[in-house]
């Protein structure tokens, strides 16, 4: 059974990058029936907070990816030591004590050097008396994995088959001296002890990814299957890094994008699909597959969700929106005809209170100067209220026969005196439902 997982950091809200992981692994489990974890990642207890964990609950619960179980890292402390344990029983952890700006002097030395600024192990070459002096000046050191210095390769799902020299890359670190346990371990012991079978993530994992293999086969585990997407920039393919704050799944929502947008959007960026709205994740799960994906940085601009968003909402039926419809405090026996009339002409749902606050207290007219004699005669044939689908013919022909004006002459500046806007719905539609029109006071009297 394929078995995914998600595992953010609560150390802040989920974005548009964490978005596509979380869909991905969530997409793959869906299709083949198999299991999504929603794995916690809090072994940083100084920066890991509640909040963000509810928080990312509740995005993921916005956006429809519902998960199987749920896990927390903090509670699987014992088993990070125990496989700590196991690997320095092989001889492949070991603990070592330089500090950053001796590590920063080392790499410098050897980018002069014109070598690949990997850690040169010499804690491997240190004595137990010469550990000894060093835990007692220094305290605890971190430990290290010790790589065996040999490729290691995988079949990667989205960049094919991949090959890293192991002698290229620093033995990685992953328990500090304060005693954390890191992500790379942790992350290793869990895909093991859940069974994870397929992990999907950024194209900045794959060097991780080498390292986690060779762990988890000393650990005597069975290696996933990888797949690296690739990462996000700008429209004009700027690094995201300086704006992710304001692309937070949080704030789009707030903006009033719509999810179906989001993940349809998501979905397909990046791949050789073309973006299309799909209404639910079964729909999208059917058009999914990774090798459909390519290893190209991917552009990313959060305008090109407003259109589906429109398109989704222009979609909906009424029962869908009843509810806020009458919020606003549109009458009952107008709700039904403020949708229809809207609802093409939103952007997002945050748009409709606009739309009922130009009903209901009538709009600032917009007149040309060359139009207010006309509009002031048209307003003094406007009949008293309310209206019908047919004020509008009936007024406009009235007032044609007037003024002698017709075409764009007669009923655009008609619509802008009435709406304060140069374009929208039907005019016989939105007549039903004026309650008040600020322009009559332009009336000849």
């Amino acid at each position: 059974m394929t078995v995914t997982r998600f595992a953010p950091s609560p150390t802040g809200h989920i974005h548009v990058g964490n978005l596509r992981t979380a869909l991905f692994n969530h997409l793959i489990a869906r299709k083949s029936g198999g299991t999504f974890i929603l794995r916690i990642d809090d072994t940083d207890a100084e920066r890991s907070k509640e909040e963000y964990v509810d928080g990312i609950k509740r995005d993921l619960e916005w956006l429809g990816l519902t998960w199987d179980r749920t896990e927390r890292q903090s509670t699987r402390l014992d088993r990070y030591h125990d496989a700590a344990d196991r690997l320095r029983a092989i001889g492949r952890f070991y603990e070592a004590w330089e500090t950053p700006t001796e590590l920063d002097l080392k790499r410098k030395k050897q980018l002069n050097m014109g070598k690949p600024p990997v850690y040169d192990r010499a804690a491997l070459a240190l004595s137990d008396e010469e550990k000894a002096r060093l835990r007692d000046e220094r305290g605890d050191g971190v430990w290290r994995f010790k790589l065996l210095q040999e490729r290691i390769n995988w079949d990667d799902g989205i960049l094919g088959e991949i090959s890293i020299d192991a002698a290229s890359v620093s033995d990685p670190v992953l328990i500090r001296g304060d005693g954390q346990i890191l992500y790379t371990l942790a992350s290793v012991v869990d895909d093991m002890d859940m069974g994870v079978t397929d992990i999907v993530r950024g194209s900045d994992h794959v060097t991780n990814t080498a390292t986690q293999i060779q762990i988890i086969e000393s650990l005597g585990g069975t290696v996933p299957g990888f797949a690296h997407h690739s990462l996000l920039t700008g429209p004009q393919g700027e690094s995201l890094s300086k704006r992710l704050g304001v692309l937070s799944i949080r704030d789009l929502r707030e903006a009033g994008v719509e999810p179906e947008a989001l993940l349809s959007l998501m979905a397909r960026l990046g791949s050789n699909q073309p973006v299309e709205l799909r209404l639910s994740l079964d729909d999208i799960a059917d058009g999914f597959e990774l090798s459909q994906f390519g290893s190209a940085p991917t552009k990313f601009d959060e305008q090109d969700l407003y259109p589906l968003t429109a398109r989704k909402l222009h979609e909906l039926p009424f029962a869908a929106v009843a509810d806020e419809i009458a919020a606003l405090g549109v009458p009952a026996d107008k709700a039904e005809l403020f949708w229809s009339v809207t609802r093409e002409n939103l952007t997002t749902r945050k748009d409709m209170p606009g739309w009922w606050a130009l009903f209901r207290d009538g709009a600032e007219p917009l007149i040309a100067d060359e139009d207010r004699d006309f509009i002031a005669e048209a307003m003094a044939l406007l009949p008293q209220g309310p209206y019908t689908h047919d004020t509008w013919g009936e007024w406009t022909r009235t007032v044609k026969d007037a003024t002698g004006r017709k075409g764009k002459g007669l009923f655009m500046p008609l619509r802008k005196a009435l709406t304060g806007l140069e374009r929208g719905p039907e005019m016989a539609d939105v007549m039903p439902l004026l309650q008040k029109i600020p322009a009559r006071d332009l009336a000849r009297g």
